[in-house]
């Protein structure tokens, strides 16, 4: 047994352990194992991506799932990977080509695609390296890249099927577009914003010069494509102007006015402009209507030669041209403040733009059904269960998926365009010719799949599939996923929906849904705000261990994290509470030659009370990790081991080590045994510090041992309550030293009063403990004693406790004192109430500051109270 170095060193342990970890083929499942099989796929963050806290928190809940698993004897693989994001890596190697003097076009497709491919090896790997040095104990010779060889070939086998299923079309349909990244957008790739906008009313007379209609609208940029005014059938102000024709202002064009239920009355005027090519809504009404649909904006944003004279101007500069001339005109009615929700790309911020155009889409709801049923049936359990709810709802009124991109980065999709015949070939191997009339003259369609197409194959295009391999038939379905409620559509659920279809079977049995991680004020973090916490700075500051322990221990269902500096500082002190306790142990165990047998025949009252307790932990510590109560399960151990084990055990024991022989070699093996279960219990949660004590205690790897288990023979339950009394004793006098303010050094006698024979028969027995951790001098018991003069008195659970005063302190002095706290005490208490009583304050003061102040006021009743009868003590 080597001793441990006087300080933990983060720095000089992490990357020896993890090193050692790997090199050593312990993050590797068994190919032969017998044991059961646990699976996690790891939710592949960006190639482009650097670790923030939202991947620290996720790495490390199932890093601690994966950990227990694997010590609880499980075969487990945690497959790791890497995501190509289409979008966001192409935005990045752009920048990249800019800053170099050059561009995505100089290059050329394929030239831009090698670049991306150089990129992605040079920088690409940077968060997997991250995840290491958070600890994440993945099987890296399985990992993965959604653009890899075998991915790409699964990529182009769903495609084809589902496209021979008919599930897969090309329609002309409105799309969100992002004007900046020239690409079409799913509606969960769009980030809606609160903006404060105008809305205009704007006047569109009547062809037969009977009136006119006020038309409200926030963008009076795209009356230039207008094809109808709308109005509710019901709408009585506006039933004589259905049928009738308007003319639109500045543009001169007659159009219809319509009726149609999904005007809201209540809305602007009532009447709605009907812009077919440019919103949503709109598009569906044009439909209904036979409308036809004008384009006025071009890919870029700026208005297209349907514009008329507004050709070639940026949309918002056309807005403002328009309005100008609307105004000339008299038909700008009047301008109101509005505040809307507006549409942004979630990758550049650039307000999107409805467009119409033909894309690719996955006819979802035939897929999707299969998905909800599973939920319903109890296949997959989602993890809060309320998100449930949410799941189902979405699923429910699910829209066919947009999944081409406008862009070169990604999988292109493996569709052939005949120049001859006009048809499409869909192949599994590149076409010669087109599979419809013969001819060569055929080209491939140039968009890419949405990123999220290849993520939803994830959890078994990682294993092999299409191939049926070996790791397919043995770790799929896999266990549970865990991963932040913001992707539960992206990607949750559509993984759901290929899994169940290509695979026959649910993707994973459990989906454990977790917070997101924000500032100490509940506020998200960014850059803008200046209220990022860098992960790799904090674990550089105070240790990954008390970093990940901070997260788990933090990391309650459907609450966010609210992480502040001073809760890691906290854990990494709890670190080195680990760390000295593991010390003191270790230097006096040499006594034991090696063995850490326990002899139940030499055990004291506190030997069985700590091991009884420990049993207790692991029973409750396995139970909680099995409902990814990760919360709860940090906080066990902590509170057992700080407040149990080092607070009241370590100190009794000290009294026992100092009784040399049997008593001392007896009490080691139960330090020992303790702090080995421990060791063994905190790994999942703080491996590295758990792999350096360990080592240094038994020489082998705490990562290979079994998770504790709880042993039938030291449930000592008994022990467990006689020791409440012991320690009811002991906290009590302490308690009123502390209220007298009699420090330690101050030894004093205790009088004890207990009707209870057995009672008063275990303190006897006991009093060493209650004498030494009390500064007790003398200790008198009895049942029928009275209560000395001057003497303090306070209750336990078997009786009552007196402690002579007179000859400890100056009563006289202490009586002064506690008259004058008490004095100040009513006047605070005095005040507060005449706040909180002043209506003014109560209506103008935040509700945080009247808490604080009415628990202020409970607080100081309270130790008035405390005070009170300690004046009564002194007479």
């Amino acid at each position: 047994m080597n001793e441990l170095s006087k300080v933990y060193n983060p720095e000089e342990v992490e990357e020896k352990w993890y090193k050692f970890w790997d090199e050593n083929g312990y993050f590797k499942p068994g190919q032969q194992s017998r044991h059961p099989n646990f699976s996690v796929v790891i939710p592949p963050p960006n190639i482009t991506g650097s670790l923030h806290m939202g991947h620290a928190l996720n790495t490390t809940l199932q890093d601690i799932i994966v950990r227990w698993k694997r010590m609880s004897g499980y075969n487990t693989l945690w497959l790791p990977g890497t995501d190509h994001a289409g979008i966001a890596t192409q935005n990045v190697v752009e920048r990249q080509l800019v800053s170099e003097g050059s561009s995505r076009k100089e290059y050329g497709r394929k030239g831009f695609v090698e670049k991306v491919w150089e990129w992605r090896e040079h920088y690409g790997r940077t968060i997997i390296y991250q995840l290491k040095r958070l600890g994440g104990s993945c099987d890296w010779s399985m990992e993965r890249f959604t653009m890899d060889e075998g991915m790409s070939k699964a990529v182009r086998e769903v495609f084809v099927r589902l496209y021979e299923e008919a599930l897969i079309y090309q329609g002309n349909y409105i799309i969100n577009w992002c004007p900046r990244c020239m690409t079409a957008l799913s509606d969960l790739e769009v980030e809606h914003e609160n903006i404060q906008g105008k809305l205009y009313q704007l006047t569109y007379k009547l062809t037969d010069g009977s009136g006119s209609l006020i038309v409200a609208t926030t963008r009076p940029e795209t009356i230039l494509g207008d094809t109808a005014v709308a109005v509710h059938p019901d709408d009585k102000r506006y039933s004589s102007f259905i049928g009738k024709s308007v003319i639109i202002p500045v543009v001169g064009r007659e159009i219809p006015v319509i009726a149609d239920s999904v005007v809201d009355m209540e809305f602007g005027t009532g009447a709605l402009k009907i812009t077919p090519a440019h919103d949503p809504n709109d598009f569906e009404v044009g439909n209904r209507h036979g409308l036809p649909k004008i384009k006025v904006m071009s890919d870029d944003g700026r208005m297209n030669e349907a514009a008329g004279v507004y050709s070639g101007m940026d949309r918002f500069e056309c807005r403002k041209a328009l309005l100008s001339e609307l105004s000339s005109r008299g038909e700008l009615v009047k301008e109101d403040n509005h505040l809307h929700a507006v549409g942004h790309c979630y990758r550049c911020k650039t307000i999107i733009e409805p467009n119409v155009s033909k894309q690719w889409f996955v006819r979802v709801k035939p897929l999707a059904e299969p998905a909800i049923k599973a939920v319903e049936d109890g296949r997959v359990t989602i993890i809060p269960k309320g998100w449930e709810n949410t799941y189902f709802e979405w699923m429910n009124n699910i829209k066919d998926w947009c999944i081409s991109r406008q862009i070169w980065w990604g999988h292109q999709i493996p569709a052939w365009h005949c120049k001859a015949c006009g048809e499409v070939t869909v192949d599994r191997e590149d076409p010669s010719a087109c599979k419809h009339c013969g001819s060569s003259d055929i080209k491939q369609d140039e968009d890419v799949l949405d990123t999220w197409f290849s993520s939803a194959l994830w959890p078994f295009s990682t294993l092999g599939w299409p191939e049926n391999t070996e790791e397919l038939k043995r770790f799929y379905p896999t266990s549970v996923l865990v991963t932040g409620f913001d992707i539960l559509f992206f990607w949750v659920a559509r993984m759901m929906m290929m899994g169940i279809k290509f695979m026959g079977d649910v993707p994973f049995r459990e989906v454990c849904i977790h917070a997101l991680v924000r500032d100490a004020e509940g506020q998200k973090m960014s850059k803008s705000k200046g209220n990022v916490i860098d992960p790799l700075v904090i674990m550089g500051k105070y240790g990954t261990d008390a970093l990940r322990f901070t997260l788990a221990s933090m990391s309650s269902p459907g609450r966010d994290i609210k992480l502040a500096e001073e809760r890691i500082e906290g854990n990494r002190n709890f670190a080195n509470k680990l760390w000295n306790a593991s010390r003191f142990i270790m230097m006096n165990s040499e006594v034991l030659e090696g063995t850490t047998a326990l002899n139940p025949g030499t055990l004291t009252l506190p030997d069985k009370w700590i091991l009884s307790r420990m049993n207790k932990t692991i029973a409750e510590v396995t139970g909680m990790l099995g409902e990814y109560r990760f919360d709860l399960a940090s906080g066990t151990i902590y509170s057992f081991f700080w407040h149990e084990f080092c607070d009241w055990y370590v100190e009794f024991a000290k009294l026992q080590l100092g009784e040399g022989g049997q008593r001392k070699e007896s009490t080691v093996a139960v330090l020992l045994r303790v702090l080995d279960n421990s060791l063994r219990l905190l790994h999942p949660f703080m491996p590295f510090i758990t792999e350096e004590i360990y080592q240094h205690i038994k020489g082998s790897s705490v990562m290979i041992s079994g998770y504790p288990v709880v042993e039938e023979v030291l449930r000592y339950n008994e022990a467990g309550k006689q020791m409440d009394y012991v320690m009811d004793v002991i906290k009590t006098v302490r308690s009123m030293r502390s209220e007298m303010n009699i420090p330690p050094s101050k030894v004093m006698d205790i009088h004890l009063k207990s009707s209870d024979d057995t009672l008063i028969k275990l303190l006897e027995e006991n009093l060493i403990y209650v004498k030494r951790l009390s500064w007790a001098g003398n200790i008198v018991q009895g049942k029928d004693m009275k209560r000395p003069e001057k003497s303090a008195i306070s209750v336990f659970s078997g009786g009552e406790i007196y402690l002579p005063l007179e000859g400890v302190i100056d009563l006289e002095k202490e009586k002064k004192t506690l008259e004058k706290r008490l004095g100040d005490m009513n006047t605070e208490i005095e005040n507060i109430n005449s706040k909180l009583s002043n209506n003014a304050f109560l209506v103008k003061a935040p509700a945080a500051v009247v808490q604080k102040e009415k628990e202020r006021c409970q607080e100081l009743i309270e130790q008035k109270k405390r005070i009170e009868a300690n004046l009564s003590w002194l007479g």
